[in-house]
């Protein structure tokens, strides 16, 4: 195994933890111009959001509405109510963005299909790595403010569905995850840098709280002026394998 995953993945918590989780429920703040941009403003300001750490399943509520949640899978979306009822679905949904840009307004299911992707890579970075498929390569550092990161190259397997096929992750010294670049595919093709940071301990795993992401230009240096996407994490809670939930207090980083 690539060793700067293996530091990532203690930087973070540990494989042992991890691997005593079926489940995180994080409850986030989440807001940008991307949102208004696309039709939804306001969409995700409030939401608890549901991931899956053993496949690609992510969950938010409330969505559209108290009392019902979008659900996202690599190959169907749907908003299903809290007794389990489907009120809409789709099959195939990435092939609904074929011909989008950046302007080009969503509906539902193309809402919670992107919101869907994005938030399971996050809150499964940088464990996903070990998933079967992924492929991880350390490429040359990236030095920005002063600071000298390390940088995994990651190749996702076509199973799972995300911003980008390949996409790139910096870690700082401690293993810590500072920065994520993708292009994001379902708009046509995008620079853009995620920055992690304001890193808090819940239930054992060492989470980025804060992340905001903004378009980069062809030197890789991102363009500050405009926020494309916000997201605070106030808290998180771990559920295992039996289904036990330990509440998610926040502690300082453990690293």
């Amino acid at each position: 195994m690539n060793d700067l995953v293996d530091l990532a993945i203690k930087a973070h918590g540990g494989w042992e933890r991890w691997a005593q989780l079926s489940d995180l429920r994080a409850h986030a703040n989440i807001g940008g111009g991307i949102w208004a941009l696309k039709g939804w403003p306001g969409a995700y300001a409030d939401v608890d959001v549901t991931v899956s750490t053993r496949r690609p399943h992510a969950e938010y509520a409330p969505f559209p509405r108290t009392g019902q949640r979008g659900v996202w899978e690599p190959e169907r979306t749907a908003i299903v109510t809290d007794d389990g009822g489907i009120v809409e679905e789709r099959t195939a949904p990435r092939s609904f963005f074929h011909g989008h840009a950046i302007p080009t307004p969503w509906d539902q299911q193309n809402l919670i299909y992107f919101a869907g992707y994005a938030i399971w890579t996050y809150l499964t970075t940088p464990f996903l790595f070990r998933l079967p498929g992924f492929e991880a390569e350390e490429i040359e550092p990236w030095t920005e403010n002063g600071e000298t990161w390390r940088r995994l190259k990651v190749t996702f397997p076509a199973t799972v569905p995300s911003h980008s096929p390949v996409q790139t992750f910096y870690f700082d010294a401690a293993g810590l995850l500072r920065r994520h670049d993708y292009s994001v595919d379902i708009m046509g093709g995008t620079a853009s840098a995620n920055y992690a940071s304001d890193h808090k301990t819940f239930s054992g795993l060492v989470i980025p709280t804060k992340r905001r992401v903004y378009a980069t230009r062809p030197d890789n240096t991102p363009i500050l002026d405009r926020v494309a996407v916000a997201i605070d994490i106030l808290n998180v809670e771990a559920i295992d394998r039996t289904g036990s939930r330990t509440p998610g207090e926040a502690g300082a980083c453990a690293i």
